[in-house]
């Protein structure tokens, strides 16, 4: 692997533009429609929640990045191409948020929804390890990594129940996407202070 590095700000600016795209691409999903009143609010509803909680899904991704990034000083090829990886997966959810709509909730459509969900856990995890490896590199390593990423991986436990448990609850494994997203409303939230850190490098 090359020992090419880059700047942390320009892999942070390159990535918000990405996901100011994602998120703009959600809200044309948005439709006006087309009975008048209370009525044609109410047929709106769904498509709203569906769209909201793909906007908190994909803002609260944004916010632990922007952490995430900002422990590192330099970004290396590995860090580049796990967070060209997380990008990709993060820009299919317009897509699956589409389709889920699109098939009313569904069982299926929202157990694919659930996977999708797995897919961009499994990505940023990436990112959070090579991430990780750098600050161990650099000494940096605390006891929030070891932390946050149990944190991470109980994420993906719910995830993954959520998908068999789509077939018989759909609306129910939506609740539980919408608890993890509520988990990691604060990059740290839940992780307690600890004196200790690892030892670092001399």
């Amino acid at each position: 692997m090359s020992r090419h590095v880059a700047s942390p700000a320009r892999l942070e600016a390159f990535s918000d533009g990405v996901i100011a795209v994602i998120i703009t691409i959600m809200v044309l999903e948005l439709k006006v429609p087309h009975q008048d009143g209370l009525a044609g609010l109410y047929s709106v509803l769904p498509t709203l929640a569906i769209y909201l909680l793909s906007f908190t899904f994909t803002s609260i991704y944004w916010i632990n990045h922007h952490h995430l990034v900002h422990r590192t000083d330099e970004a290396d090829t590995l860090i580049l191409y796990a967070n060209l990886a997380f990008l990709f997966s993060l820009s299919l959810l317009p897509f699956f948020t589409s389709y889920v709509l699109d098939k009313k909730m569904d069982s299926l459509s929202v157990a694919i929804y659930a996977g999708s969900m797995i897919a961009n856990a499994i990505t940023f995890m990436g990112l959070r390890l090579a991430i990780g490896r750098r600050l161990k590199q650099a000494g940096k390593l605390e006891y929030e990594d070891t932390a946050v990423a149990i944190k991470h991986w109980l994420s993906m436990f719910i995830y993954v129940v959520a998908i068999p448990t789509a077939f018989h609850y759909p609306h129910f494994t939506l609740g539980m996407i919408a608890l993890v997203t509520v988990i990691w409303i604060t990059p740290t939230a839940g992780v307690k202070p600890h004196a200790d850190t690892y030892p670092r490098n001399t």
